[in-house]
């Protein structure tokens, strides 16, 4: 047993020398700044739903070491163990998205189940395993012609999107189709199935617009300025607008007082106001950072796997972060996605862990015969 140990503690510490630094860097800086801001929003948002003002806080802090643990315990998995961890918390994550359907609503849709008095998001889980399993799908389905690792990639993604327009969530349904398009552009497609894809997202935008009324409300509310901004845009802008370089500083803010999200999805109006600008844009430089440098990794890899994963992950983290800040400035319609570790949400924490875990257990630079084992 004592010679078990020793091997398996020499094998984590060439695992963990092998990670890259600097994605470890940007993560836990990410990590730390959304502790941070989340100490800055919640008590307000406390505070107006009766809640104890710490009670965000408390919450949130208690995610922060699951979700340390899930990104260091996944970074240091070697590439096909993390392929079939991501098996598991996709059937767990499409099990939970139907569990959904028997839960309670929350604010007209059901995305949410509660397990040992912990309520979960299955959907947020389904988005890093979906850009794993499906990298490793369409890779096998390139490099080895006699399977069909397209077609039930297809099949996989039309289940998940169907399931997203139940509840509905259009919001994930967008990264995910998003994610599956950035991953079949990069192995390699058809111009027609291009055409296919384009015609289908617009076929899913025209439909939302027509059936889900929350969606064509804030479609309309964008492109129709005659009675003034959305109230949490007007807010959000006019916040902006005053920050300054410094901000006002911390805790002096009233932006949180009056944005019912102001903790999730307006929080970079929060970090405005109390921090200015050069704060808040060191966050937004960090997360460019990110992308540059892991699709410096990905352009490094020889394995079509990672990199067809690896880019899958980096393009969830992107557009999350992408269409948060553009609400907030008001450059799309407003719509309700967390900012990746700088959100408040347990679920969107210790998903965003796991998948920069998978960014760097995926970069280890393996071959790839071993990543299809």
């Amino acid at each position: 047993m004592k010679k078990l140990w020793q091997q398996l503690k020499k094998k984590i510490i060439e695992q963990s020398r092998s990670l890259d630094k600097d994605v470890i860097y940007a993560a836990f800086l990410l990590l730390f700044c959304g502790v941070f801001l989340t100490l800055a929003a919640s008590p307000a948002v406390a505070k107006k739903t009766d809640l104890q003002w710490t009670h965000f806080i408390i919450k949130h802090l208690a995610f922060v070491p699951i979700a340390i643990t899930v990104l260091m315990g996944t970074a240091l998995l070697p590439i096909q163990w993390a392929r079939r961890l991501c098996y598991l918390v996709l059937i767990g994550g499409i099990l939970g998205m139907l569990l959904v359907f028997v839960g309670p609503q929350v604010k007209g849709a059901r995305r949410w189940i509660s397990l040992f008095g912990v309520s979960i998001q299955p959907s947020e889980f389904v988005k890093p395993a979906f850009a794993v399993v499906c990298g490793w799908l369409l890779a096998k389905g390139r490099l080895i012609q006699h399977t069909y690792g397209r077609l039930i990639a297809f099949i996989l993604a039309g289940i998940i999107c169907f399931l997203l327009w139940l509840q509905p969530d259009f919001g994930m349904l967008l990264t995910i189709g998003v994610i599956f398009a950035v991953e079949l552009f990069l192995s390699g497609i058809p111009k027609w199935v291009v055409g296919f894809l384009v015609a289908g997202g617009a076929g899913a935008v025209g439909m939302a617009f027509l059936f889900l009324e929350h969606v064509r409300t804030r479609i309309l509310n964008f492109f129709n300025h005659e009675d003034g901004l959305p109230y949490q845009v007007e807010k959000s802008m006019a916040t902006l607008k005053s920050a300054g370089w410094f901000g006002k500083g911390p805790g002096e803010g009233i932006v949180k007082y009056e944005l019912p999200d102001a903790h999730t999805d307006f929080i970079m109006a929060v970090s405005a106001e109390e921090f200015g600008f050069l704060i808040t844009a060191c966050v937004i430089l960090i997360f460019a950072f990110l992308v540059w440098h892991v699709t410096k990794l990905i352009r490094a890899e020889n394995n079509l796997f990672s990199q067809l994963a690896t880019a899958g992950l980096l393009t969830q983290i992107t557009f999350q972060s992408l269409v948060n800040i553009s609400s907030t400035l008001n450059l799309i319609p407003t719509k309700g996605m967390t900012l990746p570790f700088i959100s408040y949400g347990g679920s969107s924490l210790v998903s965003v862990a796991f998948a920069f875990g998978l960014i760097l257990s995926l970069t280890h630079g393996h071959t790839f015969s071993r990543g299809l084992e």
